[in-house]
Parts: structure tokens; C-alpha cells; sequence
């Protein structure tokens, strides 16, 4: 069947995975990735020619052999688009589908996986993220990583006779199509618009009384315990709201931001996230200053991972907004351990924000990004300019010094006769 043109509903893709259950594979690799469209699989293969980007690194397959494989796979099914809520909540939709023994991991030895047959096994690799800020050419690589991993968990386990089932997808898509409804306009467009990239739903507030104190959004909330235990609280956080946010305290100098989940995954009975904030008067700036001072994590009521948090801060009447928050250097703004226990976290925030003072009608106040106003472009053109600068001065240094002869020879006269002396 074919799917191009067509958004796909959470109700048309829990219809359409229903096969993927009761075929006699009893066993489901879900690879999760943060974004991903079907037009990276054509785009990038075809700007970098031999360097295709799914050209697996072990099986040394090229695309057009991936093809052949999902062609001849028993059941192989390609959807171009998803709705970004059903593949959100997929992993939740999968262990409500079957009784799955669910599996999470980063660490894709799959030697050191033990996965027993005799049981439904649902194993969830969550993928490294791609960085909106990347370069086309990173992001080949990035892929070319991706694309290894993947080859080599699924060549594995065939060697070691498991039957399964595998989905590639993200929780949102890489690359926003354009309007469709500006092409039956009749005048003349000089510019398209991208999609409306609103929030897709309302961020969480805490109160006070009657007034609003707290805000906080986050298009991806995840944690990683021990680089195995893989933790989504995005819809407990944002959609259903399944969080405990009565211990979070406010006032004019000091905020707290308390998350409590009971029973987030097997094996860990409660986790309580906490964001500290402080606010400040700064003689250098003569203003207040909002800062996010530290990130913690208590697990079961007694595991306290604390981390450092680098560039968050923004003057009092704005909120903070960054692309991307965690723990990995590659992110903006780093959440930084401060304590041992901390390295057993990975945390990963997309499109974070939070406001903690001077909340107004219940919205965010104008955001202060985490990135720098100097990026590397502006410092390569500040630096190119100065350079020429200092060619135009001393060019003009130069022209500024030339003189002038003190005599001049008379075509009527005799010959001027310059001495040696002078």
C-alpha cells in the first residue's frame, strides 16, 4: 500500500502495526530516534553520491539493497509521514499492545544483552539526537553512525538465530513541509511560509494562590539511568500531566521547580526532578538577573544526582529558551555533574523553556536564548574585516608617505645636474 501524501493518525498506526504483533516474531526492536524525515534517506544519499549515508558499514548494504530487503521482507511497511503525537506516546501504544518485557538501552553490545526467546521482548535503542545546528555534511556522518549501529545490533542478533520485527522512526520530523494551501492562491508569492511551529500543547504552571508562577515547556523530556533504563516523561509531563508539582516553591529571590513520577519504568518506584533558580541584582548590568542555578534528580527517595548548570540565565522579566539542554558537550547548554551519582544520568531537553519570576497571564514573557549574539560566523566576518581594515590603513599609511622631488628638470634649460652628495 502506499502512504505518500497522507498523515497518518495514531488510530491508522496502531491498525497498520497490528501485524507487527501477531506475526510468529515475538520479538520488536524499536530504534528511536529524536528527528528523522523519509526525505533524508533521498536527499542526502543523493548530494554526497558514493557517500551514502545508508550505506550500512557492516553488511555493506547501499540503499537501493535496503529496498530489496523491505520488498522481500514477509511484511515491510514505509510511512512517509506520522503524526508527531502518535510517535510520541509509541513506546507507551507498544507496551499497552502486548505484555512486552521491555528493554532500554544506549549500550548496543549485543553480546551482553541477554533476551530471552521463550518471552515477547521489546527492546527500545534510543538513537543519538541530530542537531538542528549541524551542517548538512555532519549530519552525513552522523548518519553514517546511526546507520553502523543499527547494522550491526540487527546482524547480531540474526547470527544468534532471533527472529524480529524492527522500527526506524523519531518522535518528530527533520524537515517541515511547505504550505500546500498557498499553490491554489492565484496571486504571486514572493517568499513561502514554513508551518506554524507552535506549541503543540500548554506548558506546565505551578501557582500560587490564584497567580501563575512557574512555567515550564519542553518538546522532549528524557532521562537515560545507567545508560540502560530509558525514561520518557514528555507526556506524564506536558499531555496527561501525571506529575506531583506540589513541593515547588516560590518567591521574589528563590524558585524550585519539583517533578515527582511514581513509577516512571520497572524498577524505579519514584523520581523527583528539581530546577533551582535564584534571582539577583547585578550592580554591573543595574538589573535582575534570573539564573538556573542547578538540576537534581532523587531517585526512590534517597539517590541525589546533582548537576551544574552552564548559561542559564536571563534578565528577570524574560524567560529562558534553549534548542537543546543535557548532558552531552554537543548540546548549547550543559548540564554539568557535581557529584558521583550524577554520572549515572543522561539527560536530554529539546526546545526548553521555563520562567520562574514576573509571570504574566499565564504565558511565557519574551525568551532569552541560550545562543550567543557572537556566533562563528559573525567572528569570522569580525575577524575578515578587521583584517582588510588593516590593509586599507596601512595602504593609506604607505600613500600618506610618498614625497615629492625638490626640483624638477626644465625641458628649455640646461640639464639639471643632481650631485652625488645629495
Amino acid at each position: 500500500a502506499l502512504h505518500e501524501g497522507h498523515i497518518v493518525s495514531a488510530q491508522e498506526l496502531t491498525a497498520l502495526l497490528q501485524p507487527a504483533f501477531t506475526q510468529n516474531s515475538r520479538n520488536l526492536i524499536l530504534f528511536l530516534q529524536d528527528t528523522l524525515s523519509i526525505d533524508d534517506f533521498t536527499y542526502l544519499s543523493e548530494s554526497y553520491g558514493n557517500q551514502n549515508p545508508f550505506q550500512n558499514q557492516v553488511n555493506k548494504l547501499s540503499i537501493n539493497l535496503l529496498q530489496e530487503i523491505l520488498q522481500s521482507s514477509p511484511s515491510s511497511l514505509v510511512l512517509p509521514a506520522v503524526d508527531c503525537e502518535a510517535t510520541r506516546h509509541l513506546v507507551s501504544f507498544l507496551q499497552e499492545a502486548r505484555d512486552w518485557k521491555l528493554i532500554n538501552t544506549t549500550n548496543l553490545n549485543v553480546s551482553q544483552l541477554e533476551v530471552n526467546t521463550s518471552k515477547p521482548n521489546l527492546l527500545v535503542v534510543q538513537l543519538r539526537p541530530l542537531l538542528s545546528q549541524l551542517t548538512e555534511f555532519v549530519k552525513l556522518y552522523m548518519f553514517l553512525f546511526i546507520d553502523k549501529i543499527i547494522g550491526r545490533l540487527t546482524t547480531d542478533l540474526q547470527e544468534r538465530g532471533i527472529h524480529f520485527s524492527v522500527i526506524y522512526t523519531a518522535v518528530r520530523p527533520s524537515r517541515i513541509s511547505r504550505r500546500t494551501d498557498m499553490v491554489w492562491e492565484l496571486r504571486r508569492q514572493l517568499m513561502t511560509t514554513e508551518e506554524d511551529d507552535s506549541l503543540s500543547y500548554a506548558p506546565l504552571n505551578v501557582t500560587t494562590g490564584n497567580e501563575t508562577c512557574i512555567l515550564f515547556y519542553a518538546s522532549n523530556f528524557s532521562l537515560t539511568a545507567n545508560d540502560s533504563v530509558f525514561i520518557d516523561l514528555t507526556n506524564a509531563t506536558f499531555v496527561t500531566q501525571d506529575v506531583n508539582i506540589s513541593s515547588s516553591e516560590c518567591s521574589d529571590t528563590n524558585t524550585t521547580l519539583s517533578l515527582k513520577y511514581i513509577n516512571p519504568v520497572n524498577g524505579i518506584s519514584s523520581l523527583e526532578i528539581r530546577f533551582l533558580m535564584t534571582n539577583k541584582f547585578y550592580e554591573i548590568s543595574a538589573r535582575n538577573w534570573s539564573t538556573l542555578d542547578s538540576v537534581e534528580i532523587v531517585q526512590d527517595g534517597e539517590r541525589l544526582a546533582k548537576f551544574n548548570v552552564s548559561v542559564m540565565s536571563a534578565p528577570a522579566e524574560y524567560s529562558f529558551h534553549c534548542q537543546l539542554v543535557g548532558t552531552s558537550n554537543l548540546y548549547p547548554a550543559k548540564l554539568i555533574p557535581s557529584n558521583d551519582e550524577a554520572n549515572n544520568w543522561d539527560v536530554f531537553i529539546s526546545r526548553f523553556q521555563i520562567q520562574g519570576f514576573n509571570v504574566e497571564d499565564n504565558e511565557f514573557s519574551y525568551a532569552s536564548d541560550c545562543t550567543g549574539f557572537f556566533t562563528p560566523g559573525i567572528w569570522m566576518g569580525l575577524v575578515t574585516s578587521i583584517v582588510l581594515l588593516w590593509i586599507l590603513a596601512y595602504a593609506i599609511h604607505m600613500i600618506m608617505q610618498l614625497t615629492t622631488n625638490s626640483r624638477f628638470d626644465d625641458p628649455k634649460g640646461p640639464a639639471l645636474s643632481v650631485p652625488q652628495t645629495e
